[in-house]
C-alpha cells in the first residue's frame, strides 16, 4: 500500500526524487515517507543444555515450535520488549546477555529480526494459551522429532554452535546517551 497523506500535517503526498530514490514526500512540510519497516525480536534462553521453545497457537506458524519473541512497540526499548515477550508467552523470566543473530528480510514491509542470547532467571514454561499452546526447554535430540520452524532451526544452531561472543549491552558507554539501547563487541 502506498502512503497517500503526510503523517505530520495531513497534506497529500507527492512522489519526488530524494537523493536518487523516488519517495513519497510532503510538499507542505519536510516529511518524507522512508518506507515500511518492522522489527522482530526473539529469545534464545538456555537452561541446562536445553533451549526454550514455544508452540504457536495462531497463524502465522500455527503448530510450529519456535523461540519466544514478537515485535517491538514504538516507545518500548528493545531490551524490555524481548524480556516482556518471553514472560508473556510462557511465564519465564530471562534477561538479555547479548545480540546473538540478525535476519534481514527485505520485502513489502522490510523486516529485521534480532535474536538475543538471554540468561534464564526463573519460572517454569507455561503457555499463555493465546499465542502459545505449549512451552518447554528441549535438547537437540528432543527437537529432532518436533515440528520446529525452519528459521528457528537456524537459531537453534546459533544457540548451540555459535562461535562469536555476540554484541553485549554497553552498560557504561564512554558518552552517556540516555534513551539509547547500545550494544557492542
Amino acid at each position: 500500500m502506498e502512503a497517500r497523506f503526510c503523517m505530520s500535517c495531513g497534506h497529500e503526498l507527492e512522489t519526488r526524487d530524494i537523493d536518487g530514490t523516488m519517495r513519497r514526500a510532503c510538499g507542505s512540510c519536510s516529511f518524507v515517507h522512508w518506507g515500511s519497516y518492522s522489527i522482530g525480536v526473539g529469545a534464545l534462553v538456555k537452561k541446562e543444555d536445553k533451549l526454550l521453545l514455544v508452540r504457536r497457537a495462531q497463524e502465522p506458524g500455527k503448530g510450529y515450535w519456535t523461540n519466544p519473541g514478537g515485535y517491538i512497540e514504538q516507545l518500548e526499548p528493545i531490551r524490555e520488549t524481548i524480556e516482556r515477550e518471553v514472560l508473556e508467552e510462557c511465564g519465564v523470566q530471562a534477561t538479555v546477555k547479548s545480540v546473538a543473530a540478525l535476519r534481514d528480510q527485505p520485502r513489502g514491509i522490510h523486516n529485521v529480526y534480532i535474536a538475543f542470547e538471554m540468561e534464564y532467571a526463573g519460572g517454569e514454561p507455561t503457555p499463555d494459551r493465546v499465542e502459545v499452546d505449549a512451552a518447554g526447554f528441549f535438547s537437540l535430540e528432543e527437537m529432532e522429532g518436533m515440528n520446529v520452524a525452519p528459521f528457528t532451526r537456524w537459531l537453534v544452531d546459533v544457540a548451540f554452535h555459535g562461535e562469536g561472543r555476540g554484541l553485549k549491552t554497553d552498560e557504561a558507554p564512554v558518552v552517556p546517551l540516555p534513551g539509547y539501547g547500545l550494544f557492542r563487541v
